[in-house]
């Protein structure tokens, strides 16, 4: 479904439908908000599949401080295979919703509705970032624990009154560590919750669960297909801005990054979607070199993407999907960043390096404009990330994985 009618509908029916629960919140009895062991733990994490990748953490900790408690997820239905991936929950806890047209997201969410009645669970974990519509969906599940991030003192980002464990969003953190602050609000006596909390080293990285002979089988695939790459050192460029095409780096400099890399004897694969096709087709082209190959809509599911960044000695990618999930396989890594900061949603782990260039408008997607960007399109705050400013930190991620990789070896 449109992003911009997603929009629309959480603004104008989410609004005053997050009243209407709100008057009914006051007007029923009270019930205890205190914390208490929960025993059935919802996470609501709908949209972004890199977000169920910084989200391990919390899941590690969920396991940790409630060993007996059960865990379940209501997502979006096209990012399960993420969460299946990384086995954070059985599979038949993950509860999906289609949004892929209209009437498809309300049938289904009216069955995910009817599924967190039946399972009535004890908390549940909010962890889009003001969204209406999972905030309606933890008042509707009956849980008597609710967290959820609240606009405390702001004057906008209205969902209600009903986040009995309301979390003060701070961009300044890591999201990562927002959600680690969702998970300890449960039992969180301070106000604002989580003043107990602090930032505890390493996060530890997830690791991706493969069924046996999966990563053999692509491998196979990945060599019959295309020979010329077979044993050699193998760059790979997501180019695609996604849903948001103002994270797109300009063409022209990934024509010159990509020279680059071939110049310094990697062969390059383009990866993206199907939907990425033309995009794949028109640089390869323009690069017009037997090395250079493309590979957009190649990988049939982020499994196969996952096994593939596997294999690859270096990965040049936007701010997208491709940069979160290199944090399952620590490929080398440089992701670029503008319209939204590294601060927030860089990768996980020592094997990325994020080039951001702060401008005074960036970054200009942000959880208090729902990331709808004022900008023009003129994003200046990638096209002044030079292609040699990103060739030369290639250089050093791969040469700082070298020690690493070696020691593991040892």
């Amino acid at each position: 479904m449109n992003v911009n009618l997603q929009r629309t509908i959480d603004r104008y029916v989410g609004v005053p439908l997050c009243a209407l629960a709100s008057l009914v919140e006051r007007l029923r009895s009270s019930r205890t908000t205190r914390p208490f062991l929960p025993r059935r733990i919802v996470v609501i994490l709908l949209s972004e599949m890199g977000s169920l990748v910084l989200a391990q953490p919390m899941f590690s900790l969920l396991r940790a401080r409630y060993p007996e408690a059960s865990l379940h997820v209501l997502l979006f239905g096209k990012n399960r295979e993420v969460l299946d991936l990384m086995a954070s929950v059985p599979p038949e806890n993950v509860i999906a919703i289609d949004d892929r047209s209209l009437g498809g997201l309300v049938r289904t969410l009216f069955a995910a509705i009817r599924t967190l009645r039946r399972l009535r669970p004890d908390a549940v974990l909010d962890c889009e970032l003001f969204a209406r519509i999972s905030s309606l969906l933890s008042w509707l599940s009956g849980a008597p624990l609710r967290a959820g991030f609240h606009r405390h003192t702001q004057e906008g980002l209205y969902r209600g009154s009903f986040i009995n464990r309301p979390v003060l969003y701070n961009p300044y953190r890591h999201l990562s560590l927002q959600f680690l602050t969702l998970a300890r609000a449960l039992e969180s006596q301070t106000y604002p919750l989580d003043k107990e909390g602090g930032d505890q080293g390493p996060l530890p990285l997830p690791l991706p669960a493969f069924v046996a002979g999966e990563v053999e089988a692509f491998s196979k695939r990945l060599g019959t297909d295309c020979p010329g790459i077979s044993g050699r050192r193998l760059a790979l460029v997501y180019p695609s801005g996604g849903i948001l095409p103002i994270r797109a780096w300009p063409l022209a400099n990934w024509r010159r990054v990509i020279a680059g890399l071939l110049a310094e004897d990697y062969a390059v694969a383009i990866i993206g979607l199907p939907a990425d096709k033309a995009l794949g087709r028109e640089l390869a082209q323009a690069i017009a070199h037997p090395d250079c190959i493309d590979l957009t809509g190649y990988t049939r599911s982020v499994r196969e993407l996952v096994v593939l960044l596997g294999q690859a000695a270096l990965l040049v990618t936007n701010d997208g999907g491709p940069a979160q999930f290199s944090t399952l396989t620590a490929v080398p890594t440089v992701a670029l960043f503008g319209p939204e900061t590294p601060l927030l949603y860089g990768p996980l782990g020592e094997h990325a390096s994020c080039l951001h260039l702060a401008l005074p408008c960036s970054p200009c997607l942000t959880a208090y404009n729902h990331r709808n960007s004022p900008c023009d399109g003129d994003n200046q705050c990638l096209q002044r990330i030079a292609p040699e400013q990103v060739l030369a930190e290639a250089r050093i991620v791969v040469a700082r994985a070298r020690p690493r990789a070696a020691a593991d070896r040892a």
